[in-house]
């Protein structure tokens, strides 16, 4: 967040086109078609180790975590596809209804959620309410970025080169099968997920995805008789990395925004950033309280002992704040700068208001009397958790 608001002040300062230049300048090798912007590098490579860990995430949730058993995840899961779907659908609705209908590639802006921001904001607002809301907003969460990096895979990739695919897959194998070794070559580990990176990079698939695909071949089960799975002590190595150093990085280059010029006004009053906003402030709340309900009404499945229904009103909000994502699907939506900054300036002034308007959210429910049956299966909750407790 720091580096954000670094990077807005800066942007917006007298010394705005320091900051242009900055993220503009070139480095890297010609001959291997790396010759990139810092602003590039941030967001194809830097934030490359950001999506490293999202993959070793996934594969612990999927394996050994909140998604192992199908019957307790399907609530969260479907709530995360409505969570995407709706707040796409509302950003085609404004944009196209709106005469906007050449900058609908932005659909997916208002798709992903910030898996750290929102837990977050939980975990320092949310004491005193069920633990299992966290798993609960951590599996939508995981989901959600699994569609988001699956749509910036499919819809944005241009000029795709499927011949450096086999290579880069051919590694990824090697990089899942040295892991699994009792003792990793971190020597040998490093060098073929750099490699991996520049061949997908060269492939035409948004070399981020280079980064999960490492991520999801780690083993989530203990081996050589470990406490943990790989995936789980390679994520505790990395996340320090990715929070302390990736993402900062990222966000210092992607939110420095620049609305001086036109005027922030006029930014926001773009059909652009009015859809993005309304995506993530009315959608994604609206998709994921509306697919729960739809589901625990004509399906067996149900929410998890000690979560009501009203635990999922600011859980929904908080889905809203889309931040890491959201900014680079706005890099990858626009090719006129004017639309990339509306879109990242509706990011931001959206996420804000979610997280505002979450954490409110989540101090109300916490004062509420809770009943022993919050999920209304018949069945009583018994001792239920609490965060913080």
């Amino acid at each position: 967040m720091i580096a954000a608001v670094v990077a807005l002040a800066w942007a917006n300062s007298p010394w705005r086109e320091a900051y242009q230049s900055l993220s503009g300048l070139t480095v890297g090798p010609s001959a291997l078609h790396l010759n990139l912007s810092l602003a590039t590098w941030a967001a194809d490579a830097v934030l490359a180790v950001f999506f490293f860990v999202v993959g070793l995430e996934l594969k612990h949730e999927i394996v050994a975590g909140s998604l192992r058993n199908p019957r307790e995840a399907a609530v969260p899961v479907c709530a995360a596809v409505g969570g995407v779907v709706l707040p796409s659908a509302i950003y085609l609705a404004v944009v196209v209804g709106s005469g906007d209908a050449g900058h609908r590639d932005g659909w997916a802006i208002p798709a992903a959620t910030d898996i750290a921001f929102a837990l977050a904001v939980l975990a320092v607002l949310g004491r005193g309410l069920p633990v299992a809301l966290r798993v609960f907003l951590l599996t939508l969460a995981v989901v959600d970025d699994l569609i988001a990096i699956t749509i910036i895979a499919l819809f944005y990739t241009s000029g795709l080169e499927p011949l450096w695919l086999v290579p880069a897959l051919a590694l990824i194998v090697l990089f899942g099968v040295l892991l699994r070794r009792p003792r990793p070559p971190v020597w040998a580990l490093v060098p073929i997920a750099v490699v991996t990176w520049v061949l997908v990079h060269e492939s035409g698939v948004h070399a981020t995805v280079a980064g999960v695909l490492l991520g999801l071949v780690a083993p989530a089960l203990p081996l050589h008789g470990e406490a943990h799975g790989r995936a789980h002590h390679v994520a505790d190595v990395f996340n320090p990395w990715s929070s302390a150093l990736a993402l900062p990085v990222f966000a210092f280059f992607a939110a420095g925004v620049t609305v001086v010029d036109d005027g922030l006004g006029s930014v926001l009053g773009e059909p652009v950033a009015v859809g993005v906003m309304a995506g993530l402030v009315i959608g994604k709340v609206t998709g994921v309280l509306g697919t729960t309900a739809l589901v625990t009404r004509f399906t067996p499945f149900r929410l998890p002992q000690g979560i009501g229904v009203r635990d999922l009103l600011p859980v929904g909000v908080l889905t809203g704040i889309g931040f890491t994502v959201a900014l680079l699907v706005a890099e990858l939506s626009f090719d006129d700068e004017h639309f990339v900054a509306a879109g990242k300036a509706a990011v931001l002034v959206a996420s804000l208001a979610c997280a505002g308007i979450g954490g409110l959210l989540l101090r109300w429910d916490a004062r509420q009397a809770r009943t022993r049956d919050m999920n209304l299966d018949g069945v009583d909750d018994g001792e239920v958790p609490l965060i913080g407790g």
